[in-house]
């Protein structure tokens, strides 16, 4: 069933009150849909809804869609990707009529006289149109991650195996499954959703982590960077460092995410990390060491200085194992002591712009958003087509 030509009409007229008012919108739908239905705090993560990252990036998602509902085969990349975060949550279908509900609810109350029944009638038939194509998408998520060797549907119990501290603020996590099968393979790139609840709080947690190991079919490992410090402090990444030891259980969906490396594409690779966005970056390296690849691949990592900076030694061994890798570090802030990187100050890659641009090459990349624009815009003022580069944002998906 297609949208009639009126509601796509209504619709498109309506999106830049939505790109004006959109955030007001989603503050008042969040609002709303918690004090209706409390339970689904246990989905929503709530620092993203203290932070307003949550309300802002689903209003950027309202008007992307109204803008575009003419043309939805240019959300076609957005939707897949919140379709992934959505089945790590393990979002249902029955979750959408209520999220629809609180959503045209809200719109209705921030825009008073202005939201005419019309106007309704037609983001409603938007919003059911749109969360069918979620649903059928998520639903054919679940049936891949459950149908493969080792898949699974919904969360599955594992035990932390081993808990290794890699710096000052990144620790990793080994898990394996408490029911001793196989568990599933997955891209390099991606990552699982992870439920816990600690002690003291009354909603359970997800949050997800991107797995920073190759498959090996019997264990994954994540590598969590602590959050914050002092009164501002990221609730899980420390309850996971203070309070998760080795040989507790945990809950985990499988894994997921749009982000992933293209094994079948035998061409360069360049991976540019900042601080933990290494993680996925790091399966990236490993898969492909692992394949035994003979195309040249370059490691770009930028850390603020030696004491947080993870995994060098063991991204330095493949290297010199290797003559296709090369690893080249940049530290913000170098300390005295530090020897293990090649350029000291703020990343400016055009510094390196001999080692990395590389015809062919795809460029995969992961850090603080900051750091993500200056890539993109660095890539692509080079002439870097479109299609090669690629990049995951933590959190509510953006685009940069």
């Amino acid at each position: 069933m297609n949208l009639s030509e009126k509601t796509i009409c209504i619709v498109k007229a309506t999106a830049p009150v939505m790109a004006e008012c959109g955030e007001a919108i989603t503050r008042h739908f969040y609002q709303r849909l918690f004090s209706h239905h409390p339970e689904l705090l246990n989905i929503f993560n709530a620092s993203h809804q203290k932070t307003g990252r949550q309300q802002a990036a689903l209003a950027a998602a309202v008007y992307g869609y109204a803008a575009h509902i003419d043309n939805p085969g240019a959300l076609s990349n957005a939707i897949q990707r919140i379709a992934h975060k959505h089945a790590s949550f393990n979002v249902n279908p029955e979750h959408y009529p209520i999220v629809g509900e609180h959503l045209l609810a809200a719109v209705a109350h921030v825009l008073g006289d202005a939201a005419t029944g019309e106007i309704l009638e037609a983001w409603g038939e938007a919003y059911h149109f749109l969360a069918n194509i979620f649903i059928e998408m998520e639903e054919s998520i679940y049936q891949e991650s459950e149908g493969q060797k080792g898949g699974w549907r919904g969360t599955r119990t594992f035990r932390v195996t081993r808990k290794v501290k890699e710096s000052d603020l990144i620790t990793s996590f080994y898990f394996e499954p408490v029911d001793g099968k196989p568990v599933a393979d997955f891209k390099p790139g991606q990552y699982i959703g992870l439920y816990i609840t600690p002690e003291n709080s009354v909603n359970r947690c997800i949050r997800q982590y991107s797995l920073s190991d190759a498959s090996n079919g019997k264990s994954y490992r994540i590598s969590v960077k602590r959050e914050g410090s002092g009164d501002i402090q990221g609730h899980i990444s420390n309850y996971l460092h203070d309070h998760v030891q080795e040989g507790d259980a945990v809950e985990l969906s499988p894994p997921a995410g749009d982000f992933f490396l293209d094994t079948r594409n035998q061409s360069p690779v360049v991976l540019l990390s900042g601080g933990v966005g290494v993680t996925p970056l790091l399966s990236m390296l490993n898969t492909l060491t692992a394949s035994n690849i003979s195309e040249p691949v370059r490691f770009v990592h930028s850390a603020i200085n030696g004491s947080v900076h993870a995994f060098f030694d063991h991204v330095s061994t493949l290297a010199e194992q290797r003559d296709n890798i090369e690893q080249i570090v940049f530290y913000d802030q170098p300390e005295e002591g530090d020897q293990n990187y090649d350029h000291a100050g703020r990343t400016d890659l055009n510094l390196i712009r001999e080692q990395i641009e590389i015809p062919g090459a795809h460029y995969y990349f992961c850090g603080p958003l900051g750091y993500m624009n200056m890539v993109n815009e660095t890539l692509l003022g080079w002439g870097v087509p479109p299609a090669n580069i690629h990049y995951e944002v933590f959190g509510p998906h953006k685009n940069i």
